[in-house]
């Protein structure tokens, strides 16, 4: 953030209702504007200041609970990170250095029952699996679970010794929950042990302590055939779950049903959910109202049907416009980053801070700024702010582009639905849908650029959609930033 940033916002809202020709009005709202743009900008300064001081310290409060082995610290810690795991793991306590997690694992009766094979001609087919070559599926499956659920709980909490793990599935004959695998496993066995092949994953069976497992081997050296529930009184609690669970998913109480729901679902987050934003910059209205006592501006006009842009097309934008100008590009199916350059007379950056991207989200003024990428339904949008009014005179144009991820393959041809809209505040809007080509990972979508009408100095929007076939590399090279 800047002053020329700040001016710019406060010149917004001083001049709503203001109309062009009220030369009058208009310099007395430049005045106000210049007047409170440095206590604008002093006061949102300070408070994002006191924002990062306060969440260090809440995040190192946080960090020195979980090194101290804090239960519920490291119980939520965990649990998140068990959040998108295939066979859902639960953290359900500490016992002093040791964490107690409960696994969800894949039924048997889920497993395939047949397989890929060659007919005696060498033809492709599908034989049918043995109950034992199911069996050895399963266990093979279950102590991959077991360990990446082990190696990722000692991953997340660094001041835990141990972990105490037992597995939970549906048993064949009954239909009913039970548990079939549990032990203890240091820290030191599942770091020490490599990790290479998929037989590696039974080698769970041998590296902890007390390892129990209904799945043995016979005195033949065959797995056994079956899948029975373990004795659970040799682990406390155990057996009080399923004494006082209800295996009945319309009970009104907690039960084993239940918990294989909430263990197995991996609900994914809300969409509607608000997440609050501590560096959410607090707009010029919400500041000026909370800092002085004054009617409230003209009501901000609710936006118009966007007019529709094709290739090619240029228009006058509003002065209103250059105060604030509201950036949306929407996409679906593939994924897509948002890029600004600012852009001088000879067609290039003037260095690296005119190039906003994903690790450079605004320049140094704040007068251009990405916003950040969110899903919103079937879409991913991302959003950005350019303040015209604010940007240096040596910025003559700012090329507004996309990019593809090259490593993925993907073409702007992946993207569906895309379109990019902007809007101002009072409420004109525009919106343009880039051409899906699958030649190319990096498209100028439009261009905003300064022109002179009638004698005055206007800024102009142009929609373009054109591309660069490798990607950001060569877009950025065609504008002047150097790409290592």
């Amino acid at each position: 953030m800047g002053l020329p940033w700040a001016l710019a916002e406060a010149q917004t809202f001083h001049l709503q209702g203001v109309g062009r020709l009220a030369r009058t009005e208009r310099a007395a709202a430049k005045q106000r504007a210049q007047q409170d743009a440095p206590a604008y900008l002093a006061a949102e300064t300070a408070r994002l200041h006191a924002a990062r001081e306060r969440m260090a310290s809440e995040a190192e409060q946080w960090w020195q609970a979980l090194l101290a082995n804090d239960e519920d610290t490291v119980c939520e810690a965990v649990n998140t990170a068990f959040s998108d795991n295939p066979a859902a793991g639960c953290a359900v306590g500490m016992d002093g250095t040791a964490l107690s997690v409960v696994m969800r694992q894949q039924d048997l009766d889920s497993m395939p029952t047949q397989t890929h094979g060659l007919t005696p001609s060498g033809r492709p087919t599908l034989k049918s699996l043995t109950k034992r070559d199911r069996i050895l599926w399963w266990l093979t499956a279950m102590g991959s679970n077991i360990i990446a659920t082990l190696k990722e709980g000692f991953a997340t909490a660094p001041g835990i010794t141990a972990i105490d793990l037992a597995v939970m599935t549906r048993l064949p004959d009954t239909q009913r929950l039970g548990f079939v695998a549990y032990g203890r496993w240091s820290r030191q066995a599942i770091e020490s042990t490599p990790w290479r092949d998929p037989e590696d994953a039974l080698r769970f069976l041998d590296i902890g302590q007390d390892v129990t497992c209904s799945i043995t081997t016979t005195a033949s050296g065959n797995l056994s055939s079956t899948v029975k529930p373990l004795d659970t009184t040799r682990v406390p609690g155990l057996q009080d779950l399923l004494d006082h669970a209800q295996d009945e998913p319309d009970t009104g109480d907690l039960s084993l049903a239940a918990l294989n729901i909430t263990l197995g679902a991996n609900t994914p987050p809300d969409d509607r959910t608000t997440i609050s934003d501590p560096y959410r910059i607090t707009p010029f209205t919400e500041w000026k109202h909370g800092s002085v006592s004054e009617p409230p501006p003209a009501p901000i006009v609710p936006p118009a049907t966007p007019t529709v842009l094709v290739p090619g097309q240029t228009l006058v934008l509003p002065e209103e416009a250059w105060q604030g100008l509201r950036i949306v590009f929407r996409f679906a199916r593939a994924d897509a980053d948002l890029t600004l350059f600012l852009i001088g007379g000879d067609g290039r950056v003037a260095g690296d801070e005119d190039f906003v991207f994903y690790n450079q989200p605004a320049t140094a003024d704040g007068a251009a700024r990405l916003l950040g990428k969110q899903q919103e339904g079937p879409h991913t949008v991302e959003r950005a702010t350019i303040h015209l009014s604010a940007l240096p005179e040596r910025v003559r144009r700012v090329a507004v582009a996309i990019n593809m991820d090259v490593e993925t393959g993907l073409t702007c041809g992946s993207l569906t639905h895309a379109a990019l809209d902007m809007d101002c505040v009072t409420g004109a809007a525009w919106t343009f849908e880039p051409p899906a080509d699958p030649n190319i990972r990096a498209m100028v979508i439009a261009e905003l650029y300064r022109h002179t009408a009638d004698g005055h100095p206007v800024w102009k929007l142009r929609a373009l959609g054109q591309g660069w076939a490798d990607g950001l590399d060569g877009l950025a090279r065609a504008y002047g930033v150097d790409v290592e």
